[in-house]
């Protein structure tokens, strides 16, 4: 009997870890995939940490799964569930792990990266509804010393595996876990599909003034170099030729007045707004590697935003308005 207890309280402290452990993971994903700075506080370091934690404790989940699997009373839903779950957790950290390396991008007609983070969705929906069917809640007499001791090792265990990971395989990742490429892959946001703007028909509306290619091209550009991290799992280093916002307004005569933002619209009707006091930073750029920018990649004119996701640097941009709105007064990531 005393046994039993203490395989049960093992099973049930499993499955609060594991819980623990699927949510850090999607809040160091999220924040990892959100922000382009590297803070000091090394989000995919943790996020690494977390998947290999995870791993470390299979065996224990996986002896839980199996006494779970041999009850005749329990419900069929619950052991499908659980399946289900092992299933998607295994699948999503494969694809993470398999994708800092740099090896492989696709898996059909899906990237590793969209199988990831649709894997880590399901999983975290399987979690709600397996503490929802067989609900696991905490004790104080989960806190032990024993526990506080497994704690400290699991933690030892997954940061001795990090390390080795980035020293191996994940080397060449950057701190946002996205992998290197040489030249730029043409992605959107969503389903915003490539847009094959005409030059001829193009303006520019900044403010109450209209420019054509021509007139933001006789605008005086800068060479500079930008890296292009994209949430879809790369990133590019790239010289680029453009003229700050800060530059442009000047030249559209928009004054400093009472905005406190501008929003950068596409054509196809994405937009960002980027705060009145950055406008130093970000860049409306006709050019990369000496070029004219590929259509693929925003053409005739695109933003660049250095020390942002890729989400952030609109491409066939048709538009830049000031406006009262704040530029936090916006989702995270794009909605649409």
């Amino acid at each position: 009997m005393r046994i039993r207890v203490r395989g049960r309280q093992a099973g049930r402290r499993t499955d609060l870890l594991l819980g623990l452990l699927l949510g850090a993971g999607v809040l160091t994903g999220l924040g990892a995939n959100t922000i382009g700075v590297n803070w000091w506080l090394d989000l995919i370091q943790l996020h690494a940490a977390g998947a290999l934690a995870i791993l470390l404790v299979t065996p224990w989940k996986y002896v839980v799964i199996r006494r779970g699997l041999r009850r005749p009373r329990r419900a069929t839903a619950v052991k499908a569930l659980s399946l289900t779950l092992a299933a998607l957790v295994v699948i999503t950290i494969a694809s993470g792990l398999v994708h800092s390396t740099g090896h492989l991008e696709r898996v059909g007609p899906l990237t590793l990266m969209q199988i990831h983070v649709g894997a880590a969705v399901g999983a975290l929906a399987a979690v709600v509804a397996h503490f929802l069917l067989h609900a696991v809640r905490p004790r104080r007499a989960d806190a032990d010393r024993r526990a506080m001791l497994g704690l400290l090792a699991l933690g030892a265990g997954a940061a001795v595996a990090t390390a080795a990971w980035d020293t191996g395989p994940a080397t060449a990742r950057r701190f946002t876990g996205s992998v290197p490429k040489d030249e730029l892959l043409f992605t959107s946001w969503l389903n915003d599909g490539i847009q094959r703007v005409d030059r001829d028909g193009w303006t520019l509306r900044v403010g109450s003034a209209a420019f054509d290619l021509d007139a933001v091209t006789d605008l005086p550009h800068e060479r500079f170099t930008a890296v292009l991290d994209c949430t879809s799992g790369w990133f590019s280093s790239q010289e680029w030729d453009g003229v700050r916002l800060s530059a442009l307004l000047t030249a559209a005569g928009v004054a400093r007045g009472e905005w406190r933002s501008v929003e950068v619209r596409s054509v196809t009707g994405y937009a960002r707004w980027f705060g009145a006091s950055t406008l130093d930073d970000v860049w409306l750029v006709t050019a990369v590697g000496g070029r004219s920018l590929p259509y693929g990649s925003g053409y005739p004119a695109r933003i660049v935003a250095p020390g942002r996701r890729g989400f952030w640097w609109v491409k066939w941009v048709t538009s830049i308005q000031p406006s009262a709105r704040p530029a936090w007064a916006q989702s995270i990531f794009p909605l649409s």
